[in-house]
């Protein structure tokens, strides 16, 4: 039996990718985390524990984990509209993305569309079509939640990988999706289960936040009660991993937890409008194992 398996790991053929672009997305980082060797932690255990992913994002380390017993969240309720319509009807979602055609004029048109009139087939449409069209696959909102990037010109961009939904969909059936604050988790994780956190980081310097995946700001004061969850679930018996910037107030409010890890990898940095700005930043990686 492969190692996979015996860890309770899903044995699928063809591995899911994330079905948006995320900033701060980790499908290139897995490898550095396996490096270090604090991903998964080794005690873990799938089938007989839970994997918690409380800010999921585009979703890459479930993706590439695919966890048998795993519960993923978000506050951005649009994501996870998106989700469970992946998990629920893609077919029905793959009919309608299918419709959308790339035009400037039409991504101002579905840009501006109504949120609270459309169905959740309409929402996970739009929501797939604006990050495949939008610049540079950004999501951001305004103070008021509404979708503010503008339209990315691109040669031919991809809007429905119907393959990879399908795949995707396959992941999700047994997979609990809720829309809701992080900190809820504390209620239902238990000893042994294994907790993902990758929240809005923390910003590098005062012009480096793009602001924002939800309207909800996530700065110093957000950071420590996230800091305090971290040491909740640590003391509740849970292996936390957690991902963050690489800055001075960061490491010293982890720091002042007991036992934990701070490790430290190098992450492509693709959001700035100036490419000469692009490049390779550093960022933390903490756990308590």
């Amino acid at each position: 039996m492969k190692k996979e398996e015996e860890k309770g790991y899903s044995n699928a053929v063809v591995k899911p990718k994330p079905f948006v672009k995320w900033v701060g997305g980790k499908r290139q980082l897995i490898s550095q985390f396996k490096d270090l060797n604090i991903y998964p932690p080794k005690e873990f255990n799938s089938d007989k524990n839970r994997y918690f992913e409380p800010f999921i994002g585009g979703g890459a380390v479930f993706f590439d984990l695919l966890p048998k017993n795993a519960y993923i969240s978000d506050l951005n309720k649009e994501l996870i509209i998106t989700y469970n319509v992946i998990k629920n009807d893609v077919e029905h979602l793959i009919e309608s993305l299918k419709k959308h055609t790339y035009s400037k004029d039409y991504f101002l048109k579905i840009r501006s569309s109504e949120i609270g009139i459309l169905s959740d087939i309409e929402v996970a449409s739009r929501f797939i079509y604006l990050n495949r069209t939008c610049f540079n696959g950004l999501y951001r909102v305004n103070s008021k939640g509404q979708f503010n990037v503008p339209f990315g010109k691109y040669s031919n961009p991809l809007i429905c990988d119907e393959v990879n939904l399908r795949i995707v969909s396959q992941a999700l059936k047994n997979v609990f999706i809720t829309n809701q604050d992080y900190k809820k988790i504390e209620d239902i994780a238990e000893a042994g289960d294994f907790v993902y956190l990758d929240p809005p980081y923390y910003p590098i310097n005062k012009t480096s936040s793009f602001t924002s995946y939800t309207k909800e700001n996530f700065l110093e004061k957000e950071q420590i009660e996230l800091r305090d969850h971290f040491k909740k679930l640590c003391d509740k018996g849970c292996y936390v991993m957690l991902s963050n910037s690489d800055t001075l107030f960061i490491k010293e409010i982890y720091s002042e937890i007991p036992d934990i890890t701070i490790n430290n990898i190098k992450a492509g940095r693709s959001i700035n409008s100036n490419s000469n700005k692009r490049g390779k930043i550093t960022e933390v990686v903490i756990t308590n194992y």
